[in-house]
């Protein structure tokens, strides 16, 4: 007989996580003002509100950590990191953050004025908060296909070029300072980018002069993606593709929390070594210097290390398998997500699970917070609620998708896990009839309200 899939890695150390009752559950979130945030880790029993930071490291990873270098100026965990960043994405210019938001925070800083304007396929919310800070704004040229959960195409997290080039013919070059590509496009539900796509925007902002910026956070399974759905590219390595992205970027963001299996890094990188000597003045004033840049050296190795084992074909293919067991199950129970199952996570579309709930009472967090009264189980709301207000007229924004995410840390739960979460998922969708009531804000930040917002029950 054929010989059934293993994981390519053993387990070495387990951590004790612990069950609870629905009553502690509902003091717990209660006392949480309804926000998943602000629970403590020890209250949930699977923890899916990030993919961000959450991975369980290698054992290379923890071996390079003890060869960090912490020299505050020059530290050979730098240059370790410089040559992993040059080998694998072809940039030669970089500055280390301590996460992705401040890698948007420093280029960002030296690229955009006020009035500007920052296309892109989804723009995540720290990329859209740092963009409309700086009072700019973020049209989304994502394709329409993006809004229809139950269409299947592989690649649906796109950029659609009409649009993105009626922004560029409706404002002057002077406006545009750069088009963000998000791979993979996690607003929209996990959903990959091909290297058609890649390709095509990066020629028609050149056709504009106008520089692109890729959005890095989950490049290794958008190139997993692009190995075994595009045409082409099934004999290509993870390696060779990532190489191929990048030469089509003048500038890459990213979170290494993700595709680099850290728990806490991040870098900008660039081909202009003007745009570098800008950026540096930034990177210095909120980040730290420029060879460490809100990074410890062991951390810089970790990351160098990561980078390399998580573009390997077998760790993201371990990961996605994950991720795509959970959607096979929500199949079975006929359970409504964002198809097909993406790279990190699973999106549950909380429209058609609570058709009847007004968006008024934010669909997808009532969602959110029935699953964890259910079974202990945290995810994100990525709806109106992340969706924050307009900054013009301060009204509530109601995107067309309004999704529960489910994002699976690297090397964490078993596939019993995954089990538990599918089963918690169908129960809910089992009683949705019963759910008639959602949640009002009672409190809220200006912007990225989502992670300090408070609400109550609609009475």
């Amino acid at each position: 007989m054929k010989l059934p899939y293993a994981e390519p890695y053993k387990i070495k150390t387990t951590e004790a996580i612990r069950t609870s009752t629905r009553e502690e559950r509902e003091q717990w979130l209660a006392e949480a003002r309804y926000n998943l945030f602000n629970l403590r880790s020890d209250q949930v029993f699977i923890d899916l509100l990030t993919d961000s930071g959450t991975g369980s490291m290698s054992d290379r990873q923890w071996a390079g950590m003890m060869t960090g270098d912490e020299s505050y100026a020059g530290a050979s965990s730098y240059y370790r990191l410089k040559e992993t960043i040059e080998r694998i994405f072809g940039m030669p210019y970089f500055l280390p953050t301590h996460q992705g938001r401040a890698a948007e925070n420093v280029i960002f800083s030296a690229l955009l004025k006020e009035g500007d304007v920052v296309p892109g396929n989804s723009h995540f919310d720290t990329t859209k908060g740092h963009i409309e800070f700086r009072h700019c704004s973020a049209p989304d040229c994502t394709i329409d296909a993006a809004a229809d959960t139950q269409l299947e195409i592989p690649f649906k997290g796109e950029m659609d070029l009409e649009k993105l080039e009626r922004v560029f013919k409706s404002h002057p070059k002077e406006k545009i300072p750069c088009t963000v590509l998000t791979i993979t496009n996690n607003t929209a539900g996990g959903q990959p980018v091909s290297m058609k796509n890649i390709r095509e925007t990066a020629e028609l902002c050149r056709r504009y002069g106008i520089p692109l910026l890729i959005d890095s956070a989950r490049f290794a399974e958008n190139a997993y993606f692009i190995k075994t759905r595009e045409a082409g590219y099934a004999d290509k390595t993870i390696k060779e593709i990532v190489r191929e992205i990048y030469q089509y970027a003048d500038i890459m963001t990213i979170s290494a929390k993700k595709d680099g299996v850290v728990n806490m890094g991040g870098f900008v990188a660039m081909r202009s070594e003007e745009l570098r000597r800008k950026a540096m003045t930034f990177g210095i004033m909120y980040e730290g210097y420029v060879t460490y840049g809100g990074m410890s050296g062991r951390d810089m190795d970790a990351l160098a290390v990561g980078l390399d084992e998580n573009t390997e074909f077998e760790q993201l293919d371990a990961r996605i398998r994950q991720v795509k067991l959970l959607g096979d199950l929500l199949d079975e129970y006929g359970v409504p997500y964002q198809r097909p199952a993406g790279g990190h996570a699973i999106f549950i579309d909380a429209k058609k699970i609570l058709p009847n709930l007004p968006k008024e009472q934010f669909i997808a967090q009532t969602l959110g917070c029935e699953l964890y009264l259910e079974a202990g189980i945290r995810g994100v709301e990525i709806g109106s609620i992340l969706a924050d207000r307009d900054p013009d007229t301060h009204e509530n924004r109601y995107p067309r998708l309004e999704l529960l995410r489910l994002a699976i840390p690297r090397r964490v739960y078993t596939d019993n896990h995954i089990r538990v979460i599918a089963a918690a998922c169908r129960n809910i969708y089992e009683r949705r009839d019963e759910i008639t009531k959602g949640y009002r804000i009672t409190f809220e930040a200006p912007i990225l309200r989502h992670f300090t917002v408070e609400l109550e029950p609609v009475k």
